[in-house]
């Protein structure tokens, strides 16, 4: 008899699961009841796991591919554990991490690569005594909640995602800043795509992403606030308040998130996440694409060369 006990936590997404312990190599049984209730609670919270790093990354390879973090500063992941992207606010070698403030505006993980990540596994090492939560919006709602003359627009729409447009990026160590800016041209992804193991269709819509292929600045700007403002609208989205040891698991590829930082910023909040590597999506750079948008990528990328 299978010990797992998963309680739904919100409408839109968030199950918590007990009766497992991830120190413990994973069984087949368990990955497949876990990644069942992945696919339909797209938030899943494991509390009270104090894992190694080594744990963590063994229990995460079970769901998919880690990613390299090639898109990455070096600076930013574990010093042995390349899989492993530190966030954290702590001050390091006298300067702020390149992660202290990272997440602070409404995104899909990665959306700025070629591959969005397909998931991603948060552990919380340290936390602050109140604050720090963080909320995940559900896209296949917002995708199935537009009318439909709204819905027949953006079904054919790319759009520009650009790693510059991460809020506060401008506050951090500026090497760290050029580093990612470097290896993270702005790229193009569709806005409504289809999810490879569910087959539902979401929107793929956030805060880092720049203009619409083909619109002018002031069309994707209006249209772009609006679709932001439904996507994370309450009804959509799950709020997890952390405590020490949570492991979170969520699916990027029907899901963006946000890091509240709701906090008093002197004391320490350190997490250590596992990306799971995503799909190639259209992916196309600014030498893929005519006219004015292509004229738009190329001066963003010059802007940070």
């Amino acid at each position: 008899m299978n010990s797992l006990e998963i309680t739904p936590l919100g409408f839109a997404a968030g199950a918590q699961i007990r009766g497992i312990d991830l120190r413990k190599p994973l069984s087949d049984a368990d990955q497949r009841l876990i990644n069942a209730a992945w696919l339909e609670h797209i938030v899943l919270v494991f509390p009270e796991q104090d894992l190694t790093p080594e744990e963590q990354i063994a229990f995460s390879r079970r769901f998919g591919v880690l990613d390299d973090h090639e898109s990455q500063a070096p600076s930013t992941l574990h010093p042995d554990h390349r899989e492993i992207l530190v966030l954290s606010n702590k001050m390091v070698g006298g300067k702020k991490s390149g992660t202290y403030n990272s997440g602070r505006n409404w995104h899909t993980d990665l959306s700025y690569t070629s591959r969005p990540a397909k998931g991603a596994i948060l552990h919380c090492k340290e936390k602050p005594p109140v604050g720090g939560d963080t909320m995940w919006a559900n896209l296949y709602l917002a995708l199935e909640t537009l009318t439909p003359p709204i819905r027949a627009l953006i079904e054919t729409l790319e759009a520009v995602h650009d790693v510059s447009m991460v809020r506060g990026i401008e506050q951090r160590d500026p090497t760290v800043v050029a580093e990612m800016k470097r290896r993270n041209p702005p790229i193009i992804h569709p806005v409504v795509r289809t999810h490879p193991e569910t087959g539902r269709k979401s929107l793929l819509v956030n805060q880092r992403i720049r203009r619409f292929v083909g619109m002018s600045d002031e069309e994707s700007q209006s249209l772009l606030a609006m679709l932001n403002a439904h996507a994370t609208s309450p009804e959509f989205v799950f709020r997890h308040r952390w405590s020490l040891g949570d492991v979170v698991m969520w699916d990027n590829r029907c899901s963006c998130h946000v890091a509240l930082g709701d906090f008093d910023q002197t004391k320490p909040r350190v997490m250590y996440r596992c990306s799971l590597e995503g799909e190639v999506e259209s992916g196309r750079t600014a030498e893929n694409v005519p006219g004015a948008d292509r004229e738009s990528m190329l001066q963003a990328v010059a802007a940070v060369s």
